[in-house]
């Protein structure tokens, strides 16, 4: 009786620092979106561009959420969200949300880390939203994932549809560039790369996420994860969706 007590209070530890753990993400990039949307609407630096907003403020707003980190970050300040509310989350739209979130913010701490880092230098109230953006919300989501799961949540089926969201997100970029002139990066940015280069960058990081799907799915169904559902119907009993 007493190591089953000990038992379920260390599975309630577990699930608290899980909780606290997603709760502190988003409450990260939170602030950090607070600041960087007040950056934008008073003329301050991008972090995304490390330009200064420019153009009329409905201009600048659209700008800011098609940057492909802003929407990543979106999904993890969701997804963070609901498991700090209820760590057993589950449901096929939530999981394809949640995968969307960890692909995309780790695509986008590589690609910040590795591309965009030594053509910007945010400063000020802007550097605090970069390090919120593309430091301590890609590595923490990844952390957080790898420790406490839940697993296991990821079918293959799951991982084909999480490549929806960066499809279109594409296709939209190069329409969107295409008739206002302006593109998010410098590796999309056809009117000075052009085209061709631009779909060659393109593909090249799809592929990049793509081997990044494959691993997480694999890890998801063998890896252990401090946090486990209580039974076998826990995780979508009364969750289906985002309910």
């Amino acid at each position: 009786m007493s190591a089953t007590i000990a038992t379920t209070e260390s599975t309630h530890v577990r699930e608290r620092v899980a909780r606290i753990w997603f709760g502190t993400i988003a409450v990260v990039v939170a602030i950090a979106l607070v600041i960087q949307i007040v950056l934008i609407l008073t003329g301050g630096q991008d972090a995304n561009s490390g330009a200064n907003a420019t153009g009329p403020i409905g201009t600048r707003l659209v700008r800011l959420f098609s940057f492909f980190t802003i929407q990543s970050n979106l999904f993890v300040l969701g997804t963070s969200i609901a498991l700090a509310l209820n760590i057993f989350r589950d449901g096929k739209l939530w999981r394809v949300l949640r995968f969307d979130a960890l692909l995309g913010i780790i695509i986008t701490g590589l690609v910040y880390e590795t591309i965009l880092a030594p053509l910007v230098d945010p400063q000020g109230w802007a550097l605090v939203a970069t390090i919120g953006f593309h430091y301590i919300s890609p590595w923490a989501t990844l952390i957080g994932w790898l420790i406490f799961g839940p697993r296991p949540r990821m079918t293959w089926s799951t991982t084909a549809y999480a490549f929806i969201w960066p499809l279109l997100w594409l296709v939209y970029t190069f329409i969107h560039g295409a008739v206002t002139g302006w593109y998010p990066y410098p590796f999309l940015d056809v009117t000075t790369i052009g085209f061709a280069e631009s779909v060659r960058n393109s593909a090249i990081v799809l592929v990049i996420g793509i081997m990044i799907a494959v691993v997480l799915t694999f890890l998801d169904h063998h890896l252990p994860s401090l946090v486990r559902d209580r039974d076998a119907g826990a995780g979508t009993k009364g969750t289906s969706g985002l309910g």
